[in-house]
């Protein structure tokens, strides 16, 4: 009879130990490798510089539903989703196929397709000329959200030149 109370002691103490995660073998200590180099993303503390990838649209039954920040989602809003991009932020997208632009709120986290970068409402799709259905190539461009650095303003990149003031200098 002591040996059966051995061995059953024996399994407790082992199932324990492997409850514990202490291993049964010493495991040899492996060194941490250093992180491949070459190809490495310029990444800034409120997201990536500048992306290009595939945008696709947000499906109409999501409509009202709630979004990462906790608003429900608005099909005729600026909202989108990011998976990089703080929320609040704002960002350019930029229709690849015609240069339409447009301005968006990072509300939502997504998508969560391989290849693509961001979703878009449906009412955003639209001004960029998407299929409302469709996915289509895009550059998105964060704008910051006002607590980046000085300058670090939510305005899309204009291309106007600077008129001359009165008198023919500028001011």
């Amino acid at each position: 009879m002591d040996s059966r109370w051995a061995a059953l002691l024996a399994c407790i103490f082992y199932c324990s130990a492997v409850a514990a995660g202490v291993p049964a073998q010493p495991q040899p200590e492996t060194q941490a490798q250093p992180a491949p180099q070459g190809h490495k993303k310029r990444v800034s503390p409120h997201g990536p510089l500048k992306q290009k990838g595939k945008a696709s649209v947000y499906s109409r039954k999501l409509a009202h539903k709630p979004m990462a920040d906790g608003t429900p989602l608005d099909l005729d809003s600026d909202a989108a989703a990011s998976k990089q991009l703080p929320l609040g932020s704002k960002a350019q997208v930029t229709n690849l196929r015609n240069g339409k632009s447009a301005v968006v709120e990072i509300k939502d986290r997504g998508p969560y397709v391989p290849g693509r970068i961001i979703d878009l409402s449906p009412h955003t799709a639209s001004n960029l000329d998407f299929d409302p259905h469709g996915v289509g190539p895009v550059e998105v461009k964060p704008l910051g959200n006002g607590n980046g650095p000085p300058g670090d303003k939510a305005k899309p990149e204009t291309k106007e030149a600077a008129a001359p003031a009165v008198g023919g200098r500028l001011p």
